[in-house]
């Protein structure tokens, strides 16, 4: 259990890619909140011309529904039209396409109930390196299927959260395989972040934005670069585990504003 913030186990394989952060021990981030500081502006940017290779623009629709409700104009940012049904391909072709050669040779590893998996697998077939998706027994049998049709070798292993993450680190650990977190490293969140860049180029007087779950410290750190001015909203499922204030706390941002629902 982390000395952060108490985590609940979550035992529900849908929530496996928001609880691949490793908490059980303090980290350096941890004790100097500072030192993790997320990528600049510049690597998001360089990020943005990777991505881009592979990633859709996606459309910012705007919400009659949501307007009304909250009095001001509501936009949501599409990305369930993006290339393998979610944004998550972002980050996965960002950290894929900085891999050396050698790491490349020795293949990727990863461990989902979907969304990463897909990304991970499509872009590993893009850039022609293996790719290992561990997911647990009982995943969505589209997003299964759409794993290996990308090229992935899949791996069912148990039927919790943290079985296919044990299993894809062992895994990483026993062969030289590269372990591809969801959003626990700089690549991928330079990846990801680049959704904020998109958002401020179609909505320039963009004021407010909702994001979920590991979104927050992505999406937040970009459009924090260009406008300072920008309030975040993070909302997640009631019981997940509290990937963004933990991710606040270790970056030294304050603290989010939590909706427990989606």
């Amino acid at each position: 259990m982390s000395d952060l913030i108490d985590v609940p186990t979550v035992p529900n394989a849908a929530a496996l890619d928001a609880t691949a952060l490793d908490l059980s021990a303090p980290s350096a981030t941890a004790l100097n909140p500072t030192a993790l500081a997320g990528p600049t502006l510049e690597q998001f940017e360089l990020a943005r011309a990777l991505v881009s290779k592979v990633a859709e623009i996606t459309p910012m629709e705007s919400s009659r529904y949501l307007s009304e409700l909250l009095g001001s104009p509501v936009f949501l940012k599409c990305e369930n039209l993006q290339r393998t049904g979610s944004y998550k391909i972002r980050g996965a072709y960002n950290r894929l396409a900085q891999l050396t050669g050698d790491e490349r040779a020795r293949g990727v590893v990863a461990a989902s109930a979907g969304n990463h998996a897909q990304g991970v697998a499509f872009a590993a077939r893009e850039l022609g390196i293996a790719a290992t998706i561990f997911m647990p027994i009982g995943v969505a049998l589209p997003k299964l299927q759409a794993t290996r049709n990308y090229g992935a070798d899949v791996v069912l292993r148990g039927t919790t959260v943290e079985e296919p993450l044990r299993a894809a680190a062992e895994f990483a650990e026993n062969t030289g395989a590269v372990l591809i977190p969801p959003f626990d490293h700089p690549d991928v969140v330079a990846g990801q972040g680049t959704l904020g860049l998109e958002m401020l180029d179609q909505l320039p007087d963009l004021d407010t934005v909702g994001v979920g779950e590991e979104h927050l410290a992505m999406v937040d750190t970009t459009v924090h670069h260009v406008v300072e001015r920008i309030w975040q909203v993070g909302s997640q499922l009631a019981g997940h585990t509290s990937i963004m204030t933990t991710w606040c706390r270790r970056v030294g941002q304050r603290r989010p504003s939590i909706t427990p629902g989606v």
